[in-house]
């Protein structure tokens, strides 16, 4: 796909970020000093079960699958590799799992480059425990809390991909001294009641009323199982509509071909967010996948200029 190659620098030269699309951000006067309070994050009593260790090539560590049981008790799957920090913590999307293109590229750059890095499945999704269809942004949340907390030592840079960015902003907003930066891939925060709710009709909010769920037609498989639970749960975890505090580099990546989070929220979370070092790049023709080659060595770019940030503040 073809990319704008047109800037607005900010701050300081950019590097190999910018060189793929439209940078938008806000100049930070001065560089933010990130810091770690040990012990911020929830302490969930999760239990990490069949956790094996192997070396592999190199002598690299990489746990196999082990599944952790949360304080609700759903086994959630894991996969983690440990290396040097900032750890990297992923955050994937409303239905998939952590097997998928973004995360496994991810998996293998933290591998070669020796970086700490965490992905897991939520409840209801992938390897993990339970059924989609009884999930809510509240009990996703909860699920991150228990595996962050169990399984990562140190600050953590959180890479949320669409509904992945919304969990990762409310994970930043009740942890903020335990994170060193935030990476949102087409991040889709506020997405129950602005891109669901707000756009249903009549008969299917009729429908949900009465039923209790709705059927959505999905581009990905099987459609999607809406619940009236996920809604009104929703409406509980909203980002957008009050001050959204985040002291630490933040680095939005979307496409302007993406079908499912339009640019027009990408550029709203850009211009609510409460960061001093915010930035927005636009890759024209990307789609809401966001997996390209081009694509997937922008989001470690831009975990790398955010670890650099962190090693020299």
């Amino acid at each position: 796909s073809g990319v704008i190659a047109a800037g607005i620098a900010i701050g300081e030269r950019q590097g190999d970020l910018s060189h793929r699309g439209i940078l938008i951000g806000l100049a930070p006067t001065k560089r933010p000093v990130a810091g770690y309070v040990s012990g911020v994050l929830p302490m969930a009593r999760g239990l990490v079960n069949s956790a094996r260790l192997r070396v592999g090539k190199g002598a690299r560590h990489m746990t196999e699958l082990h599944h952790l049981t949360t304080p609700q008790g759903l086994k959630i799957a894991v996969r983690q590799i440990a290396g040097s920090g900032p750890g990297v913590v992923f955050l994937g999307g409303f239905k998939s799992d952590m097997e998928g293109s973004k995360a496994a590229y991810l998996a293998d750059w933290a591998r070669t480059t020796g970086r700490a890095f965490l992905r897991f499945d939520y409840s209801g999704h992938g390897a993990s425990q339970g059924r989609f269809e009884d999930g809510c942004i509240g009990d996703w949340l909860a699920d991150a809390h228990a595996v962050i907390a169990s399984c990562t030592q140190g600050p953590q840079i959180l890479v949320g991909s669409s509904m992945g960015g919304w969990i990762a902003l409310l994970i930043a907003r009740a942890n903020l001294q335990g994170i060193a930066g935030l990476v949102g891939i087409a991040a889709a925060p506020d997405f129950t009641e602005d891109s669901m709710w707000d756009k249903f009709t009549a008969p299917q909010r009729d429908d949900l009323a009465t039923h209790g769920q709705i059927a959505l037609p999905s581009d990905y498989g099987d459609p999607y199982i809406i619940t009236r639970r996920l809604i009104e749960d929703g409406r509980n975890h909203l980002v957008l509509r009050s001050p959204l505090n985040l002291p630490f580099p933040v680095r939005l990546l979307q496409g302007t071909a993406d079908a499912d989070v339009p640019v027009s929220v990408a550029l709203r979370l850009l211009d609510h967010a409460g960061s001093p070092d915010a930035r927005l790049v636009l890759v024209k023709g990307a789609d809401h996948r966001f997996s390209t080659p081009d694509c997937l060595a922008m989001i470690t770019q831009a975990i790398d200029d955010i670890g650099r940030r962190h090693d020299h503040a």
